[in-house]
């Protein structure tokens, strides 16, 4: 999303982040607008073994809605199994 390359989110100056930031609230008013999605994922991939497959800075704003997966408590954290059920107790 910013204009200078950047490989990584945590490259970014702190203008470029506020700037990334202040564009995410825009899109999603424009997805609200059009889509009207009963929640959000926010995310960001930093290096390969988090996903990252593009090494440019991209920030994922992914719309989800009820009943789009059988058990979304736990959103993001679903990619760390035992962390994505807080259904159980923790230790």
């Amino acid at each position: 999303m910013p204009f200078r390359h950047c490989a990584n989110f945590f490259e970014l100056t702190a203008e470029e982040t506020a700037a990334c930031m202040e564009l995410l609230a825009q899109e999603r008013l424009a997805v609200d607008e059009e889509f009207h999605p009963d929640g959000y994922n926010v995310g960001v991939n930093v290096n390969k073994a988090a996903g990252q497959s593009i090494r440019h800075v991209h920030i994922h704003l992914i719309p989800r809605y009820k009943g789009d997966s059988t058990r979304p408590r736990g959103g993001v954290r679903q990619v760390i199994p035992e962390k994505a059920d807080y259904t159980r107790s923790s230790d």
